[in-house]
């Protein structure tokens, strides 16, 4: 990807430090030049905010007063957010569908009111599998209507993953500082895999469903920082976990175990010394004759060792077969039945929308001829 600007190469320090120097600007507007090359090619971003260099400007001048928390958190910091989650600004909101295209939101998604409460500026909206992976069982992996196909930045013609595959790929592809997923069930730590970045799965209710086009409330959790670093996840972990009261009853059980002082004391060199980590070989290590794959892994966990984990190798869980299976563990049947529950209401709340139901949504789909 030769010509572009290496944005997702920095560490947040070391883009906070050559913000101060140069102008947040620079980078937001490096971001937006990025996304002009590669996205043609690689369809990781759907929409890219208008308003961002002009938010940039802002942010720098804030800065230049020394305003306070101008020098602290996420100020100035370009975020890309996968295209369910909810901005009250330009932006449309749509899970990669035309038929939401237009429709108008009532406020910000809670993870995106925190962001912009830490400084962050919302530059564009991701590509995604359309409907979270969850309009087909045979669809291509990051394909939607709006978006088209995904594509994976290292090998154009591999799997990008879903749902949150342009996440992932226009962090990989240099597009983007930070980018903010979803999950049901994968939707955050494949694409992250396949796309070779860094990735943190919040427990569900640590961080706020609310605003957000979702799935079902027993599994999904929000805004999954994929960054290039685990201290720049941290960072972004810290600014959008809490209490929320649109979606109080899973954030007030979960804030209870947030950390005071939040998680970056817990980034620490020897943090995995006195580890126990369960290596579940069965069906997760099974590679065959892919000799490459297993050298690769056999050499992440010699790292953990020397690192000083203990290591329980060999793990074996009970019915995993069936825990995994979606038809066998009951977990499709229970998910197809409250995502109509809560996708009805989610489009329920809609300011202005053309459709206010699962049904509207499927008898407006089949309208459409590609």
């Amino acid at each position: 990807m030769g010509g572009t600007t290496m944005l997702s190469m920095f560490t947040r320090t070391q883009i906070i430090g050559a913000m101060a120097r140069k102008g947040k600007a620079t980078y937001v507007g490096s971001g937006k030049e990025n996304s002009e090359k590669l996205n043609p090619i690689l369809g990781g971003v759907i929409e890219v905010n208008p308003d961002a260099l002009q938010q940039a400007d802002v942010v720098d001048r804030e800065r230049r007063a020394e305003a306070p928390g101008s020098c602290y958190g996420l100020h100035g910091i370009p975020v890309l957010l996968k295209d369910n989650i909810a901005t009250k600004d330009k932006f449309n909101t749509t899970a990669g569908l035309f038929v939401l295209l237009g429709s108008v939101v009532p406020r910000d998604a809670g993870v995106v009111m925190k962001l912009r409460r830490a400084g962050a500026i919302i530059l564009g909206k991701a590509s995604l599998s359309e409907l979270m992976d969850f309009r087909s069982l045979t669809a291509p992996e990051g394909w939607s209507a709006r978006g088209g196909q995904g594509n994976n930045p290292y090998v154009l013609s591999a799997s990008p993953c879903g749902s949150s595959s342009g996440s992932a790929i226009s962090f990989a592809a240099n597009m983007v500082a930070v980018s903010l997923g979803t999950e049901t069930d994968g939707s955050i730590l494949c694409p992250a895999s396949s796309n070779s970045v860094v990735r943190i799965k919040p427990t569900v209710g640590l961080t706020s469903r609310a605003g957000v086009i979702p799935v079902t409330p027993r599994q999904d959790t929000i805004g999954r920082p994929i960054c290039g670093t685990v201290a720049d996840a941290v960072y972004m972990l810290d600014a959008i976990v809490g209490f929320d009261h649109r979606d109080a009853k899973a954030t007030r059980k979960a804030s209870k175990y947030i950390p005071s002082g939040g998680y970056l004391k817990f980034l620490k060199k020897d943090g995995l010394e006195g580890k126990r980590i369960g290596i579940v070989r069965k069906p997760f290590f099974n590679f065959g004759n892919n000799s490459a794959l297993s050298h690769a892994f056999e050499n992440h966990f010699h790292t953990l060792k020397r690192k000083g984990a203990i290591l329980v190798d060999s793990l074996q869980i009970a019915n995993i077969e069936e825990i995994l299976s979606y038809t066998a563990s009951g977990e499709g049947v229970a998910a197809l039945a409250e995502f109509k529950l809560s996708l009805n209401a989610y489009l329920r709340d809609l300011v202005a929308s053309s459709v206010r139901s699962l049904a509207d949504v499927i008898a407006s789909m089949r309208k459409i001829r590609f």
